[in-house]
Order: C-alpha cells, then structure tokens, then sequence
C-alpha cells in the first residue's frame, strides 16, 4: 500500500494531463500501481504511531486507578512532573477518558450564592487507609467559606460533638475569623431532632455557637447539594488528595492536607473565575475571641484512673501523684500536638501527643511517692456476728389472765 502523500502525487500529475507511463516514471512506481490508484480507491496504508511523551507513564496511571481509585488528571500532572513527564494535561485526559467508570446520571440544581463573610459550609467524610495489610478508617472533616471558596481540611479519629468543635475552631483559625452563620447537613452532633418546623440543636453545639455569635443552619432533608460547595470539595479531596496519600501518623496526614489546601488556596477556581487566597481578602470575617474566652471550647472532661492517667483518643496520658486527682474528673485539651490536663482552672500535665493507640505516656513524678501496690496496707474486713436462737418459755394461763386483770371467775361468767 502507498502512503496518502503519494498518492495524492499520481492524482495531481494525472490532473496535469500526464500519462501512466509518464507518471511511473516520474515517481518510480509501476505502471500497474499507478493505473490501480487511479481507477480505483485502494485502501491507504496507516501512518505509523509517533511515540508519545506519556508513553513511559502510561503503565504508572493505570496502577494509580486500579489500585488508588485515581481519577483526577490535574493530580496526576502533579505526580508525573516529578517522575519526568514534560507533556500537557490533555494527553493525560484523552489517555484517562476510557479508563474512567460509567458515570450516574444527575438532575440539575440551581447554583445558589453568598454575601462575603456570611456563611461557612462543612461536613465529614470517612476515609479509608491500609496499614499492615489491614483496612482502617479515619474521619475527615472538611470546611468551605461560601463567597471565596477557602478549603479547609483535617483528619480525625472520632467525629463526636466535642471533636467537631475542636475541628470547627481549627476551621476558623486558619481561615483567621468568624462567619456569620454556618451550614451543615442533619448531624446529631449539630442537630438533635425537628419538632415540627422548630429545630433541636444539639445543646454542646448550641452552646459553643451562641458564645461565638455564629448562627446554625441545616440543609433541607434529602437534599446535600444545598451546601454543594463543600460537598464538592469532599469530593475533590478523595478523588485528588486521598488516592495513594502516604503518612506516618494523623499528625503528619494534617500537616500534609493543610499543604495540600495552601496550594489549592492558590488554584484559579472554576466557578468564581479567581483564586480563593483572593476573594478571602473580600471575606471580612469577624475577630476571634482571644485567650481561655476561646481555648475554653477545647477542653474535653476525662476521669483519671486509679494508676493515674488519663485516656485521650486511646493513649493514657500520666499524671503526677502529687495532684492527689485518681478516680476525680479533669478537663484535657489537644492543641498544636500538645495535650494540656486541667484541674480546677490549673494546668496539671502537659504531654506530647501520642499517635498509636494503647501507648501509655507515664508523667516524670507520676509514682513519686507512691507506695506499691503488694505494701498498702489491707482495708479492714467487715466482721458480722451470730447469736443463739431465743428459747420459747412456756407459762400458766393464769399469768396471761393477771396481766390483762382477768381473774377466773369473770371468764366463767
């Protein structure tokens, strides 16, 4: 077969008026073939496949979406730079598109918008991770300001009422303010139960917002895309951040997510047209209260062991004997990997946290002073006592009659 330059030659030295013979000895072909090309329409041979610039690649995407569940293009333009790869985002995209599964249908929904500063969108998502051949699992707890589009995400292991507050006021710190409201889905550990049209809120959560001036709001019933913008970004962070991340502990995991956010803070965003990092200019969110007025909401109560310690995520935390605090109930914090023991308003202990679960974190002079256990001396056993039965008396009836002034004639009468 000839190649389609070639033929596209016979065509137009035959349009010229040249003969077969003439053509055949212009381009070197046989008569034969010439006379073919131009009476008839023979299949032309294929251009050969260029190599492409994701060809080395190719194999290391596919192990992304088999074994990560990979699917976002722009991370893996971010993950091949390293690796070498100097192609664009379209040849990955056109390379992905048939590897990606069917998609659901969806029904339209009418975007809706919010002034600067007056709503912040959150939820959790469960993410799931391998560690030793075993599945584990780990709570995900994302936030969106509504005008800008800021991200903010952390990781958890529980998801309770006190950890949602904990992880709100992280929230707010790193976006450095206050909203005027914030909105969520149908929670217990924001909203309790409807009574008719009036909600119930969870009254931990209440709390903590009334103090805070932040007003609470939940989406209708059956309808998560009313707070779409952070569903979104949960989205975005198992489909980009998620797949194949590698950590050491929860403490590393967020110090990657809150990297991951700053570059994505930085990202044109599709919907707004601008970067988030500017319109949060635009945000104006109020001031955050300052000193114990603030960290107060950190503060998480725990009962002290008869050894001395103190659970916080399923690592005991030791205090010191000279707190005298086994079997009361103290006050403890997390906060810039430190976790602070509270007594009465007083600081107790302060240690390191501790990732795995089931260490023990003994304090420095947490048995100063503490005789063992084989040496205390024995509590006093209660002793009961037993007496002889009373014996029965048998007595005259004549004594029962004198003692209730009866004589025996008046009982003949």
């Amino acid at each position: 077969m000839l190649r389609s330059k070639t033929v596209h030659t016979i065509r137009e030295l035959s349009t010229q008026g040249k003969s077969i013979r003439a053509i055949a000895q212009e381009t070197g072909i046989a008569r034969n073939t010439v006379r073919k090309y131009l009476r008839g329409t023979p299949i032309v041979a294929p251009r050969p496949k260029r190599g492409s610039k994701l060809d080395p690649f190719k194999e290391q995407i596919r192990r992304w979406i088999r074994d990560d569940h990979l699917l976002n293009c722009d991370t893996m333009l971010e993950r091949l730079r390293p690796l070498g790869y100097t192609g664009g985002h379209s040849l990955i995209r056109t390379f992905v598109q048939p590897l990606r599964p069917p998609r659901h249908g969806q029904r339209p929904v009418q975007r809706f918008e919010t002034a600067p500063g007056e709503q912040l969108q959150f939820d959790w998502g469960e993410f799931v991770y391998e560690q030793d051949g075993q599945l584990h699992k780990l709570y995900g707890f994302v936030a969106t300001l509504s005008y800008s589009r800021m991200r903010f995400v952390c990781f958890r292991k529980r998801c309770d009422t006190a950890t949602l507050i904990q992880c709100f006021m992280d929230a707010c710190e790193y976006l450095e303010g206050l909203p005027l409201a914030m909105l969520t889905d149908r929670m217990k550990s924001v909203l309790l139960e409807m009574e008719g049209r009036e909600p119930r809120w969870n009254p931990q959560f209440a709390d903590f917002l009334a103090a805070i001036g932040v007003t609470p709001r939940v989406c209708r019933a059956y309808a998560p895309q009313t707070k779409g913008k952070v569903e979104r970004s949960v989205g975005i962070i198992k489909q980009s951040f998620w797949p194949g991340v590698q950590f050491t502990d929860v403490a590393d995991l967020n110090r990657q997510a809150l990297a991951w956010c700053d570059q994505r803070n930085q990202r044109i965003h599709a919907t707004t047209g601008a970067r988030p990092v500017d319109r949060w200019a635009e945000e104006s969110l109020r001031a955050l209260p300052q000193g114990f007025a603030w960290a107060r909401y950190r503060l998480e109560d725990r009962q002290v062991t008869v050894d001395g310690f103190v659970s916080v995520d399923g690592v005991l935390y030791g205090l010191p004997a000279s707190a005298a605090l086994t079997g009361r109930t103290v006050q403890v914090s997390v906060q810039h990997q430190t976790v602070t023991i509270w007594a009465q308003g007083q600081v107790v202990a302060q240690h390191a946290v501790r990732t795995v679960s089931g260490t023990r974190v003994e304090h420095a002079e947490q048995f100063t002073g503490v005789a063992p256990a084989s040496t205390r001396p024995t509590a006093p056993t209660p002793v009961g006592h037993q007496r002889p039965a009373p014996v029965p008396v048998r007595r005259e009836l004549d004594e029962y009659d004198a003692l209730c002034g009866v004589t025996r004639q008046e009982v003949a009468a």
